[in-house]
């Protein structure tokens, strides 16, 4: 992650003698189709006026600071990113976020750059900072020196009229950066390299350093322990399945949270064979669990006063010769009876696992994150998360959402569709009886094994992973979802 430090721009002249690679301003557009402007720096607009470049948002334009900057600006250069406005007052947070992601994310490679906002206001600047910190990642674990790898941006200073403010910014933003990037970097890994005992190794890793208690059941204590779910799913692998649990508890918890992530750390479908074409994505079918470990780390790190017991359900779905066979019937954590009709539908059986566990700890909120079906992206697309559940735990995961900036949209369970679940021979079938509504039946499916514990489904099958790079959000694992879990962690500890 970016190193973030704060240089003060209350006296004329800061902006000139920033000593960067790249200096990162925003571009705003003209009023009546004249030329795009730069807030606060008339010479750097008077200089570009001739070039007709775009401010659309997320439009990036790199020039050479000789010729666009007549001011003598010490930085290499200067990268002009457009805000999609022609005022900075019209501009929402998010596309500051996702305009100054773009722009870091362009600049892999380069060493130091420093990200200025004149006229902003404060929390413009806020949003600013956090999306260049989100930005500037790269993943080249796997790169020989063959490859050319470009690493991602260094180090990145933060021009502020108030530096005392833009440090506290600061400070949150390197927290959101390095937990979204610690489950950027689990979700990219590849699967033969990330499988249940090793993720379970690394979240470990991860919490060492924080008062964090972690405990981890293998295959035998699963068995013993009677979660059917996990220990079924991960029975056709030659890796077997894990259950961490994570607890954070400070002495100051105003409230209790617990999370639960679905950690397939590799989905061939099991029996039931997914096709070949797309099947590598499903490297990202732990992103449920790397989400939420990144959340308590989150929480650790800012010290908030929430205790926060986090599940990952790990499993390998692979169809060895002692896979689960469409049609078994097994026995979950707490006793229900389960029916296998299709072995891809394997998230839910390792959440409804977890889940049990999760609101026998008795929480004041029960979150779970998951990859978890397709239906959702066909209903919300590749950039919207789902989210369902009680009433007032769904519109808490929507608030935060909206404060993070992140798109989610709220789905019912509707009360007809719980009868397509009761199973033949066992109490449920794990999928429904027909095709229609898969995200709901699915949700309703792990309402099962939550009691009466106010809680929130969330999927983000569609936006976990990208082909696509969006704003701060490359190709491949997004990490989007964190910021909003531990957004509604931070809405609690306030």
């Amino acid at each position: 992650m970016p190193q973030l430090t704060v240089s003060d721009s209350s006296r004329a002249g800061s902006l000139q003698e920033v000593a960067a690679d790249v200096l990162i301003l925003p571009l705003l557009r003209g009023a009546d189709d004249s030329p795009a402007t730069v807030s606060g720096m008339p010479s750097v607009t008077e200089a570009i006026a001739a070039m007709d470049l775009s401010a659309d948002r997320g439009e990036i334009h790199r020039l050479p600071s000789a010729v666009s900057a007549p001011d003598a600006v010490q930085a290499g250069s200067l990268l002009l990113v457009g805000v999609g406005a022609e005022s900075l007052d019209e501009v929402e947070a998010e596309d500051l976020r996702l305009a100054f992601g773009a722009a870091t994310r362009s600049l892999t490679g380069v060493a130091t750059a420093a990200v200025a906002l004149p006229g902003g206001a404060p929390e413009q600047l806020t949003a600013a900072i956090e999306g260049a910190a989100l930005g500037a990642y790269a993943f080249i674990a796997h790169k020989s020196e063959a490859g050319s790898p470009k690493a991602a941006l260094a180090e990145i200073t933060v021009v502020a009229e108030d530096p005392a403010a833009a440090q506290s910014a600061i400070d949150r933003a390197a927290v959101l950066a390095d937990v979204v990037g610690l489950t950027r970097d689990l979700v990219n890994t590849p699967p033969n390299l990330l499988y249940p005992a090793e993720m379970a190794r690394r979240a470990q890793e991860a919490v060492a350093s924080l008062p964090i208690e972690v405990t981890v059941l293998d295959e035998a204590q699963l068995a013993e322990g009677g979660y059917g779910g996990i220990a079924g799913v991960g029975q056709g692998s030659t890796r077997p399945p894990r259950l961490v649990r994570l607890e954070y508890a400070p002495a100051s918890a105003k409230s209790s949270v617990s999370l639960v992530g679905k950690g397939i750390t590799f989905d061939t479908g099991g029996i039931s064979l997914k096709p070949a074409a797309g099947m590598d994505d499903m490297t990202s079918d732990m992103t449920g669990a790397a989400t939420v470990l990144g959340a308590i780390v989150g929480a650790a790190r800012l010290e908030l006063p929430v205790k926060v017991v986090t599940y990952l359900a790990l499993a390998e779905n692979m169809p060895g010769g002692n896979a689960q066979r469409p049609g078994d019937v097994v026995t979950m954590r707490n006793g229900t009876t389960v029916e296998v009709l299709n072995t891809d539908a394997e998230g839910r059986m390792v959440m409804a696992d977890a889940l049990v566990d999760a609101a026998a700890d008795e929480p004041d909120l029960l979150m779970d994150v998951a990859t978890l079906t397709g239906a959702a992206m066909v209903a919300l697309g590749k950039r919207t998360a789902a989210v369902m559940g009680t009433e007032e735990a769904r519109d808490e995961v929507l608030a935060a959402a909206d404060a993070s900036g992140e798109p989610f949209w709220p789905l019912p369970f509707p009360a007809e569709l719980r009868k397509e679940l009761t199973g033949r021979v066992a109490d449920l079938r794990n999928i429904a009886a027909s095709r229609w509504g898969g995200a709901l039946s699915a949700g309703i499916f792990l309402s099962e094994f939550v009691g009466d514990v106010s809680w929130a489904h969330i999927d983000i099958a569609g936006p976990s992973f990208s082909d696509a790079p969006l704003g701060y959000m490359g190709k491949g694992a997004t990490g989007m979802s964190v910021r909003t879990v531990l957004e509604v962690l931070e809405a609690r500890a306030r």
